[in-house]
C-alpha cells in the first residue's frame, strides 16, 4: 500500500488498468490500496451512494471473469477461495468516486 505521502505515478496506475467485458476498468482491490482504504470500506460507501453508479460505471465481475483475474494477475491470488467477486469500475465509475469521497489522494505525477 502506497505511503500516505508517496506521489502514485501514472504507469503506476496505467499497470492497473485491466480490460474486462471490453471495458477499461480498474477492480475495487486496486482501488482500494491506492486510497489507502479497505476494500470493504470503499464498497460501503459506494453502497450509500449507489444511484450515483450505473452500471456502466461500476459491475461485479462473474466467476469467469475472477478466475481470469487469479490465473493472470499475481497479486489477485487472493480472491482464488472468495466467495465474493469484485467490483470493476469504469473510468467514469473512478472519477465518481472520487467525487463521493472528496479523496484528494493520489497525487498523480508524470
Amino acid at each position: 500500500m502506497p505511503d500516505q505521502n508517496q506521489i502514485v505515478t501514472i504507469p503506476q496506475i496505467e499497470n492497473r488498468i485491466l480490460s474486462i467485458r471490453g471495458v477499461q476498468v480498474m477492480i475495487d482491490r486496486d482501488l482500494a490500496e491506492l486510497y489507502q482504504v479497505a476494500v470493504k470500506r470503499l464498497n460501503e460507501q459506494v453502497k450509500r451512494n449507489i444511484d450515483r453508479f450505473p452500471e456502466s460505471f461500476r459491475f461485479q465481475i462473474n466467476d469467469h471473469e475472477k478466475h481470469e483475474l487469479v490465473a493472470f494477475c499475481d497479486r489477485f491470488q487472493s480472491l482464488r477461495h472468495s466467495s465474493v467477486n469484485p467490483f470493476a469500475y469504469t473510468e467514469q465509475g473512478v472519477a465518481m468516486l472520487s467525487a463521493v469521497w472528496k479523496i484528494t489522494r493520489p497525487v498523480f505525477n508524470h
